[in-house]
């Protein structure tokens, strides 16, 4: 395979088509190997279009879903930037590029390790992998420019809205399967909020997110 044409099909095929027409976000997909984080079983995977299995049941999200929520929820060098949901780390790579410090949580200790040595291998030094429940938020470093949670929630915890700055964003995607709302969540005022649907879409749950009692009398 030729990777590098290979990551070209990948950006002009399925990530500009997907409405992903920041230029800098493009080419930080040049900069940063998605290949470097996927697990070597899925290498021929890489840049395909799917979601790609991880150790502990986890899966990292497709391309043009990453690239789509890091165009949309546009953080700024000087922003500080919580993931929740770790994985591979390939986002938190992303991310760490536009931000000035990233903290991104992961429940599994087997995978945290492994994004751990992914990204020291990438040379990035401005993430901090955590390893917990994410699904509240992470309060340690709140509040944040930025909040990016790599998994769907059933609802998004009152928690999580606290923990961004007034004029910082969330990307959350909300929802029940088999259609779930990935949107961008703007922090307007102290109790305030507006959102905006980016896209339809249905990913895997967050390990370890709150699942609310659908019970009925």
């Amino acid at each position: 395979m030729n990777i590098e044409q290979a990551r070209f099909n990948m950006i002009e095929q399925q990530i500009r088509p997907w409405n992903v027409l920041d230029q800098d976000v493009l080419d930080l997909l040049h900069v940063v190997k998605r290949e470097q984080f996927v697990p070597a079983a899925y290498q021929n995977l890489a840049f395909a279009d799917v979601e790609i299995p991880l150790p502990g049941g986890d899966t990292m999200l497709a391309p043009k879903f990453e690239a789509r929520i890091l165009q949309e929820v546009g953080v700024k060098k000087h922003e500080t930037v919580l993931e929740i949901g770790t994985g591979s780390g390939y986002m938190a790579a992303l991310l760490a590029h536009r931000a000035a410090k990233v903290t991104t949580v992961e429940i599994n200790p087997e995978t945290a390790e492994l994004a751990k040595k992914n990204l020291a291998n990438a040379g990035i030094h401005n993430v901090t992998v955590e390893t917990g429940n994410g699904a509240q938020g992470w309060e340690k470093a709140a509040p944040y420019d930025a909040i990016v949670i790599s998994g769907a929630l059933e609802v998004l915890p009152e928690a999580i809205l606290k923990q961004v700055k007034v004029g910082g964003r969330i990307a959350a995607i909300v929802g029940q399967a088999p259609v779930m709302e990935a949107s961008i969540i703007t922090r307007t005022g102290e109790n305030t909020y507006s959102t905006i649907k980016v896209f339809e879409t249905n990913v895997r749950y967050l390990t370890g997110a709150p699942v609310p009692s659908h019970f009925q009398f």
